[in-house]
């Protein structure tokens, strides 16, 4: 049975997270402690060794990745249950870090926990996803991106990107290494994580960086400093130019 820990400074969040757990996981998911703070927190991972946390971004005395940054036991998968916060939101996404928004959706939490429940190996680089996370959330490091395949993370330098291609429901990200990172989803979820300034949709199946554009020419393509050539799209032209070129 999956052990689990509820961390909320809002009483009525903890009930109500408990109370999905028990209604939804009943033979699955046992909650064993319930707790407002940071500092609750950690003597309460410490203590338990859970299974998975259930966790909010803000709490009392911090936030969440101060928790698991903090606590000495790490073996356990992570859900942050979250208000509307573009900041929190975005420093999650780019830790490769799980998330439900705030009010909680019913179908939403499920496909989460049970996500969680089906991991057969806990997550083993937690401390790296929360570490570029809480840099970001804290405005201390907004160049780093984790970036999941099927049997690897990466941690990668937003600007050793030179460009994303999506195949069906598959996008290669080409870095400055040269680097063929094979990653499972469309390039939206990647457009939706890498900052618009920088990263141009230049084309349904592309995202380049447009700091390593050196020209477009008549055909139709950007010229990369690694010397690919990326197709620019009929209706997306006029905005890729001027995104790059003004």
């Amino acid at each position: 049975m999956i052990r689990a820990i509820v961390v909320d400074d809002e009483f009525y969040m903890l009930k109500e997270i408990k109370s999905k757990l028990i209604d939804f996981f009943p033979k699955e998911v046992v909650v064993v402690a319930e707790v407002k703070s940071v500092s609750e927190g950690i003597k309460a991972v410490d203590k338990f060794e859970p299974d998975l946390l259930l966790l909010d971004v803000h709490l009392l005395d911090g936030t969440g990745f101060d928790l698991i940054q903090k606590s000495t036991y790490k073996d356990f998968s992570v859900i942050f249950i979250t208000g509307y916060d573009s900041n929190a939101i975005r420093a999650i996404k780019v830790g490769a870090l799980d998330y439900i928004l705030k009010p909680v959706d019913d179908d939403e939490f499920k496909e989460a926990v049970n996500k969680a429940i089906q991991l057969q190996h806990r997550e083993g680089h937690l401390d790296k996803l929360v570490s570029v996370s809480s840099g970001y959330y804290k405005g201390l490091e907004r160049n780093k991106i984790i970036l999941k395949t099927s049997d690897s993370i990466y941690t990668i330098d937003q600007e050793d990107i030179f460009f994303c291609h999506s195949e069906g429901n598959y996008t290669t990200v080409y870095t400055r290494q040269s680097q063929k990172i094979l990653m499972s989803g469309h390039i939206k979820k990647m457009e939706e994580l890498l900052p618009p300034d920088i990263f141009i949709r230049c084309h349904q199946s592309y995202i380049v960086n447009k700091n390593h554009v050196l020209k477009y020419n008549k055909r139709g393509h950007l010229l990369l400093k690694n010397e690919v050539k990326v197709p620019v799209s009929a209706r997306r032209k006029e905005m890729t130019l001027q995104s790059i070129f003004k």
